[in-house]
């Protein structure tokens, strides 16, 4: 028996599937143990190393056990502590580094994971607005509480029909009453948001969305669209809370909006905030953020764990190193290059392909055209992309195997050799051809 799998043998003894949380299991036999990462690679407890685009799903933005961010939080430890349950200088100063980078930002509150951020947002948008409905985006993600765990169940869809999807929670535990003020619309869908605001005019509060969408391969909403939904929140007094989870930090130093030029009240960060620390932040237009504290009919938003000094002390070091460095850029070109040697390799193979989506976080679509939404998504030819995955896998190319999550890519990354990477997928898509 290799280490892997006594690995997993044993840890099925302590925890449900034998791992932490539900998507690290990949089957019994499948499922990977890491011993080791540094810079872009990662080494599986029998020791094979992987050049690895999964990234953590996203949070490595410079490389594993970067010195200059590891060092920070050493030095922050040595110097401070961890945690003492008050604030510090850290916390303004990491905000202010925010808001150098955002101009979509007046005030933060801090919070530990991108769940506990789209949390505090939501909470603030009622606060706020005095009004109790959500609206989300088919395809998003934004995180494992209750509310947001509704999707349209596309696995179970025809799409052939005329039936449309049905509307389910992402597994058991999810009380049917966590719907009852949630609006799923679709992505770059004008007729559909029309009548969200008519419907909904007097009661939303806010409509939560990524605008790049990281769990449907990058697909991203249109200028045009969005710049739409921006106008119908402002005009109808809901707030348009945009979901950086992923992009912040990563697809431009000021996230998505950098790219789009519209700006969010509200926007949720964390994953290359802190390059693999848990962090993550809410915050938005002053007036908005003013309803959070202590104070009578204040939002109540809190955490023990919250600003604490090895997060900050991750997050200022890799907020600096992206705003004073080349890192971003270097990011940008060596996405771009991965991009087009995989193009290339697709072209050779006579594959129809679209790609979705900022060189640093790509979607590969196995379609003529880029998905415009997810349910384009569910016409691509998935069960290719698949087989083409974990031919890469078995060849120590590291990668999530389900099309709806990117290749996410970091400054580490410049270190590949991209030869042996276009072979590397030119024999996997070849062998990924030949499967039934």
């Amino acid at each position: 028996m290799n280490q892997q799998s006594a690995l997993m043998t044993e840890a099925l003894k302590h925890m449900p599937q034998g791992v932490a949380e539900n998507y690290r299991y990949w089957g019994d036999t499948k499922t990977v143990f890491i011993k080791s990462a540094k810079g872009c690679e990662l080494t599986d407890s029998d020791g094979k190393t992987y050049v690895d685009f999964r990234l953590g799903y996203g949070p490595i933005i410079l490389g594993y056990r970067d010195q200059r961010v590891d060092q920070a939080v050493i030095e922050q430890i040595t110097r401070r502590g961890t945690l003492s349950g008050f604030s510090t200088e850290l916390d303004t100063e990491v905000v202010c580094q925010i808001k150098a980078l955002c101009p979509n930002i007046d005030k933060i509150r801090f919070a530990n994971s991108g769940t506990e951020a789209i949390m505090g947002a939501v909470r603030t948008a009622r606060g706020f607005t005095g009004r109790d409905r959500i609206a989300i985006v088919e395809g998003g993600f934004h995180g494992l509480h209750d509310e947001m765990m509704w999707k349209s169940d596309l696995e179970n869809w025809d799409p052939t029909g005329l039936v449309e999807p049905g509307i389910v929670p992402f597994g058991a535990g999810v009380p049917q009453r966590s719907r009852e003020l949630l609006d799923i619309i679709r992505l770059n869908d004008f007729e559909l948001l029309e009548q969200l605001f008519v419907a909904r005019s007097d009661t939303l509060a806010a409509v939560v969305l990524e605008p790049i969408i990281g769990n449907a391969g990058s697909i991203a909403a249109t200028p045009a669209w969005l710049q739409r939904l921006r106008d119908l929140c402002s005009q109808h007094g809901a707030l348009l809370i945009l979901d950086e989870v992923k992009t912040g930090f990563r697809v431009a130093k000021g996230g998505a909006q950098a790219l789009y030029g519209v700006h969010a009240d509200l926007t949720t960060y964390a994953k290359a905030l802190g390059n693999g620390y848990p962090v993550a932040a809410f915050g938005g237009r002053a007036e908005v953020m003013d309803v959070v504290g202590s104070h009578a009919g204040g939002v109540v938003h809190g955490g023990t764990y919250t600003a604490n000094l090895v997060a900050l002390g991750a997050a200022h070091a890799t907020l600096k190193i992206l705003a004073q460095t080349d890192a971003l850029y270097t990011i940008d070109q060596v996405g771009s290059r991965i991009r087009d040697l995989l193009g290339r390799v697709f072209l050779a193979a006579s594959i129809e392909h679209a790609f979705a989506g900022p060189a640093a976080m790509f979607g590969i679509h196995f379609t003529p055209q880029v998905p415009a939404n997810y349910r384009d998504w569910r016409m691509s030819d998935t069960e290719l992309y698949r087989r083409f995955a974990w031919e890469l896998i078995e060849r120590g190319v590291m990668l999530e195997p389900d099309s709806r999550e990117p290749w996410f890519i970091c400054e580490a990354h410049q270190s590949v050799d991209f030869a042996w990477l276009e072979d590397m997928a030119t024999r996997s898509i070849q062998a990924a051809q030949r499967s039934p």
